[in-house]
Formats: C-alpha cells, sequence, structure tokens
C-alpha cells in the first residue's frame, strides 16, 4: 500500500517534502501535482524505477516519451543539445507554466534516454512539484495519469487516484483536486515552434 501525505502548494511542508524524496531515492515511484493534471513520476537517474513506470504505461523504456520535470532552465544543457536564442526566449516567455517542449536531446542523457533523438522538457508552475526536484537534486521523469472514463481523461481527485494506484506506486501526494487539462505540447526540435497538442497553455505567446 503506498502512503498518502497531504502537502499544500502555498506552503510545502519540508517534512513532507522530505518523506518524498525518501521514496524517490529508494527507487519508488509517486503520484504528485503539477500545474496541470497529476503526474506519475520517479527519479530520472534511477533505473530500476524508470522500468518501473515504463512496464505501468506499457511501453519500453527506450521507446517512452516521458518528460523531464525540470527546476528550471539552468541545467537544460545535461539533456539537450545547444539551442539558439530564439527557442531560449520561447522557453523563458513559457516556463514556468502549463506547456512541455520538445528540445534535440544531449549526448550526455542518463543511460536509458541515450538513442533518443528527442525529450519533453516541464518546469511547472506548482510550488510542490519544484521543491520535489529542488530537494533530490535532479529531474524526475513524468508521465499523465490517465483516467479509463472517455469522457474525464484524467483524474482529478487524489483520493480516487489513490484508490485506484496505491498497489502500483508507493506514494501518493494529496494536493487537493487537479486540473482536467494537460500541458500544451510544442515541438522546438527544429527550431519553429509546431503544436503537438493544444493543452491548458495559451498559444498566444507562439
Amino acid at each position: 500500500m503506498a502512503e498518502f501525505i497531504k502537502i499544500y502548494e502555498e506552503n510545502p511542508n519540508p517534512k513532507e517534502i522530505a518523506k518524498v524524496i525518501k521514496v524517490l531515492k529508494a527507487g519508488g515511484l509517486i503520484i504528485y501535482p503539477t500545474d496541470t493534471v497529476y503526474g506519475l513520476g520517479c527519479d530520472i537517474n534511477n533505473v530500476k524505477a524508470l522500468e518501473r513506470v515504463a512496464r505501468i504505461k506499457n511501453v519500453k523504456l527506450e521507446n517512452s516519451n516521458f518528460s523531464f520535470i525540470c527546476e528550471d532552465l539552468s541545467n537544460l544543457s545535461d539533456y539537450v543539445k545547444q539551442i539558439d536564442t530564439s527557442v531560449f526566449k520561447i522557453l523563458k516567455r513559457a516556463l514556468p507554466g502549463p506547456y512541455t517542449f520538445i528540445l534535440p536531446g544531449a549526448k550526455s542523457l542518463p543511460h536509458p534516454f541515450k538513442k533518443k533523438k528527442t525529450v519533453g522538457i516541464r518546469v511547472p508552475d506548482n510550488k510542490i512539484a519544484i521543491e520535489i526536484i529542488k530537494q533530490l537534486g535532479n529531474p524526475i521523469i513524468s508521465t499523465s495519469i490517465h483516467d479509463e472514463d472517455e469522457v474525464l481523461e484524467y483524474t482529478t481527485d487524489p483520493e480516487l487516484i489513490y484508490e485506484k494506484w496505491n498497489h502500483l506506486v508507493d506514494l501518493v501526494i494529496d494536493a487537493g483536486y487537479g486540473d482536467n487539462h494537460a500541458s500544451t505540447v510544442v515541438d522546438l526540435s527544429e527550431g519553429e515552434p509546431v503544436i503537438i497538442r493544444e493543452g491548458k497553455g495559451s498559444l498566444d505567446i507562439f
């Protein structure tokens, strides 16, 4: 059974954040809030945890399209090839915010992602998510929590998420109701923005 802990976004409790970090460092999986839908995540550097997420999502790890959730843009070069000024300006304008940007992958990507030509980068506007990454010291990977209900698509109630996921993950964060609109996905791998999915993030900034 997973732990179920309450964390308030306005003022995330350091003791509760420490519990989350302990789970991540031990190779655990968490469900956590973002500025869009709740996400399933793990430490980007823990291969066993990454493989668990891939099994849950029924994909091969090397073929997965998990997003990298970053604290800010300062360590981008660890995961992304050098990008030009115009692309960086778009990132600066949009992040933190409800966008996933597809960018050319760097040679220094963590081992399971070495063959990936592109990676999805997210910097969510959510204090809990950012605090987790800050305390962990590196990004987490993330994939959205989908609902079987075709109308709903995303489960927004953390108690329902816990009921459904508590045997699959190690910790579920209750940060109140989530959104049911996913991030806007923008491909910047060729320099010019190409909208892959229109979500919560406004297209006006492009």
